[in-house]
């Protein structure tokens, strides 16, 4: 990665991709799914509510616009799906989880069996993209000359590790470890992101709520007293560190990389886990070789600016200080002081001046409002409204700048 600081992207207002689904795209998705109507139609529709979201992030000032991800039911979206050597399962031993990872204890919890899961089967390999087709109607609602601001969400490479106990990942005679099996992951993303790249993307956003896991004290005691892992949290975060840069093998100079953390963003506005990001800054903001942190702060169940003193002059941080799960809106003139205040911490940490600390800043909303497709609980007006705040908020600390 080039060790200057990227910028436009990331731009002074943004949001984290997802967005709420209008009523009409999620009937037509059930409709689609219960076999009511051809796969046709809905697509039909879909373009339509792709073309209106990307008229009102225009509208409403943003330059890095997505499509809402309104074609995908989960964040995610089907990466792991669509590699071969995975397949997704509805049947599945719940033993196969680690009881204490954030998300799979609330549904445990709650007496409920984790949902859809995808399965390490066989040998990896990326075999065409599931993203592309949905970059490529995206950049073409848009000028060419904008089609580089444009953001698409990826899903971490980590995300089918993490969830699943010690050696219940891949197969043992289909990987004999996990640097086999992380090999070819990497090997999967810098394939994805070379075709992203050659029909024009130049901004992603890997969202990865499992690295904020890492801050959660429950899921480390978890860890620890699990006596099937072979080696401590600490360990696994480094792994998944060397993971993401192995992915980035290859990456151009000019492609935006950035890595979202939140602690779960789920149907309800319902979060997983606590912490924060203290015990992780110093890998996370030194050694993996990302050019944006998008950070959830909207409560003090993400800590306090503190850890901002380890992230490096050449790095960004977008400050989640609005809160994407509730309507209520957030006080503008408190949301800058806020901003103000994490860069003292950049600025004091790298000995710069307040005002070069606030260039590595942006701000935005803490998470997507529809990390699941039925989304949070906010309509869509309440979205708007904090859409509005959050381009608000930068255009008053940042005045002029997209």
């Amino acid at each position: 990665m080039a060790p200057h600081l990227h910028q436009r992207p990331p731009f002074r207002a943004e949001h984290l991709g997802s967005l709420l689904r209008p009523q009409n795209l999620l009937e037509k998705k059930t409709a689609s799914e219960k076999g009511e109507i051809p796969e046709s139609a809905l697509k039909t529709v879909e373009d339509r509510e792709v073309q209106n979201i990307v008229a009102t992030q225009l509208k409403l000032g943003y330059h890095a616009v997505s499509d809402g991800e309104y074609r995908r039911h989960m964040f995610w979206g089907t990466f792991f799906p669509g590699l071969d050597g995975f397949e997704e399962v509805t049947e599945f031993d719940v033993d196969i989880f680690r009881p204490y990872a954030p998300d799979i204890a609330a549904f445990l919890e709650s007496g409920h069996k984790p949902g859809e899961t995808v399965l390490c089967t066989g040998k990896i390999k990326h075999v065409g993209s599931t993203y592309v087709d949905q970059f490529k109607y995206l950049a073409s609602l848009v000028p060419q000359a904008d089609v580089k601001n444009l953001k698409i969400t990826l899903a971490a490479p980590n995300w089918y590790h993490l969830r699943y106990r010690e050696g219940k990942s891949y197969p043992k005679d289909v990987y004999a470890n996990d640097e086999e099996y992380f090999g070819d992951i990497a090997k999967a993303y810098q394939t994805e992101l070379k075709i992203l790249y050659d029909a024009g993307c130049r901004n992603v956003q890997y969202d990865d709520p499992n690295l904020a896991y890492f801050c959660s004290e429950k899921f480390l005691t978890g860890f620890k007293e699990d006596a099937g892992n072979v080696y401590s949290a600490d360990d696994l975060f480094q792994k998944y560190i060397k993971l993401y840069n192995d992915c980035f093998i290859g990456l151009p100079e000019d492609m935006h990389v950035g890595v979202h953390l939140c602690r779960g963003n789920f149907v309800g506005s319902r979060h997983f886990s606590e912490g924060g990001y203290d015990r992780i800054a110093i890998k996370l903001f030194q050694e993996l070789n990302v050019h944006t942190y998008y950070l959830e702060y909207d409560t003090p169940r993400a800590g306090g600016f503190e850890p901002l003193k380890y992230l490096p002059t050449r790095k960004n941080v977008i400050l989640g200080v609005v809160t994407s799960k509730f309507a209520k809106l957030e006080d503008k003139e408190e949301m800058k002081k806020r901003v103000i205040e994490a860069a003292k911490f950049i600025a004091e940490g790298n000995n710069v001046s307040l005002e070069t600390a606030l260039n590595q800043v942006g701000v935005s909303p803490q998470c997507g409002f529809a990390s699941h497709r039925e989304g949070n609980a906010i309509d869509h007006d309440g979205m708007i409204n904090k859409l509005r705040l959050v381009r608000e908020i930068a255009d008053d600390l940042w005045p002029g700048q997209p």
